[in-house]
């Protein structure tokens, strides 16, 4: 058995704290974990890293691969595949099944499960006995996870319980989120599942139904691998379930509960830690106000007066208000600032790099303050900057530094100056993160003011 983590979504509905380069499965909301760790962990528990592989795309390779570095640091890193474009599910999980029969060559009848990067589950253990379960069932049938609804939710998809086999359910129909009257038709009756959208098949089931239902993908995916991904951006953007599933006599599901959750919005997440119990960051004043969610990324102080039934969200150069229930309506807030061209829609004070990340900490006409973080064995690129100078001074561990035609090892408390067009590189080949302060003085001081002569990860 296989498990692919899909994990190249962009998750607007979590702005500010979801950015571009910076998407909602590397963040995290409770715990030492961020989601996509989450979900490594889980399924690490029943499957050896060998069978687990993540689908992503070229921007978020490498935070895909550094976060998983972290708790499996011999984690293969051609196990992480990259869709040549972002093209939605069904594309990318025919891509991650192509891979694996070519590269891997597993067997057609091995079972594969499709997981999110971004579900929060608390009930593990009941989770994974389930996993097991379906994974074993299946046979040659498209199988999914139904979670039991507790209520009348209107944001998530139902399934409807046909015939029983053995464990499982026939899928009766696939049902689109439905208005509160009808949700609440759907509890009473104990025929409906919500659709957790987590799939389990084998190589051979899929091509059969990619064949009869998806013949625009089938047609790509019969081509060699290389062709595959040279044409990847031809495939119909569309997900697995349009697909495939609805569209199946073949699909199967087996119910269960496992306190899964959907994080889409800041309403599920404000869910999550009441319903659960989870301490979160912020330091709340609040005076005269009820049902106040409110989360800072920096722990600021967050007063509140005379006010009710809000979320409240602070990510260091953002903060987002708004009325409790009206979560699905960020992406709205998204769009207006793609129209605007708002930098806070893509970037962050908190930027990560293959290499590592920094935090803007001052950000004025002429100069610019940075703190620098490089993970252990990484290093910067061999640059220059037209427009800017920079001083860098060691805060923790030891710099290999690369300055015009000298190479000095820094530590702590000590510095370096990099002269305008001066070449120049920062490395780390310590054993723990070194950190720096970088002030930039210049007539422009962005980002793309970086010429690369060299470069680890291929960025030139």
């Amino acid at each position: 058995m296989y498990s692919v983590i899909l994990c190249g979504g962009s998750g607007t509905r979590l702005w500010p704290f979801s950015r571009k380069n910076f998407a909602k499965q590397f963040l995290s909301f409770y715990g030492n974990q961020s989601l996509l760790q989450e979900a490594y962990s889980r399924i690490n528990e029943i499957m050896p890293k060998e069978r687990i592989f993540f689908v992503t795309n070229q921007d978020n390779f490498f935070n895909v691969f550094n976060q998983i570095k972290e708790l499996e640091p011999k984690f293969p890193r051609d196990h992480i595949i990259i869709e040549p474009q972002s093209q939605n599910t069904a594309p990318a999980i025919a891509l991650a099944v192509k891979h694996l029969t070519v590269k891997e060559k597993i067997a057609d009848d091995a079972p594969i499960i499709f997981l999110y990067s971004d579900h929060y589950i608390s009930k593990r253990i009941a989770f994974l006995a389930k996993v097991k379960q379906i994974l074993k069932e299946v046979g040659d049938h498209v199988g999914t996870l139904g979670i039991t609804p507790t209520r009348p939710e209107t944001g998530y998809g139902y399934i409807r319980k046909g015939k029983k086999l053995n464990g499982l359910y026939e899928v009766s129909e696939f049902k689109e989120k439905p208005d509160l009257a009808t949700a609440e038709k759907y509890l009473k009756s104990g025929e409906y599942v919500w659709n957790s959208g987590m799939y389990i098949f084998n190589a051979r089931t899929f091509e059969r139904e990619l064949a009869r239902h998806a013949p625009a993908i089938y047609a790509l995916y019969k081509k060699d691998l290389a062709s595959f991904r040279a044409e990847f951006k031809n495939a119909p953007s569309i997900s697995i379930d349009y697909a495939i599933s609805e569209k199946s006599d073949q699909v199967v599901v087996l119910e269960g509960e496992f306190g899964w959750k959907d994080i889409g919005s800041f309403d599920g997440l404000a869910e999550i830690y009441e319903q659960e119990g989870i301490e979160h960051r912020p330091r709340l004043v609040s005076i005269d106000s009820k049902n106040i969610f409110a989360y800072s990324a920096s722990d600021r102080l967050i007063a509140t007066i005379g006010v009710e039934d809000l979320v409240i969200v602070e990510n260091r150069d953002s903060i987002l208000v708004q009325k409790r229930g009206r979560g699905e309506d960020v992406k709205k807030i998204v769009e207006q600032l793609k129209t605007g061209e708002h930098k806070e829609l893509e970037h962050n004070l908190l930027v990560h790099r293959p290499w590592g990340k920094y935090e803007v900490l001052i950000d004025e006409e002429k100069h610019k303050v940075k703190k620098i973080t490089v993970y252990p064995g990484e290093k910067l690129s061999l640059q220059s900057h037209n427009h800017r100078a920079e001083h860098w001074v060691v805060v923790k561990g030891t710099a290999n530094v690369v300055n015009g035609g000298k190479e000095i090892v820094l530590q702590e408390n000590q510095s370096t100056y990099i002269p305008l067009a001066a070449k120049h590189r920062l490395s780390n080949q310590g054993e723990e993160n070194l950190e720096i302060i970088e002030v930039q003085t210049g007539d422009y001081l962005g980002e793309d003011d970086i010429i690369r002569y060299d470069d680890i990860y291929k960025r030139i």
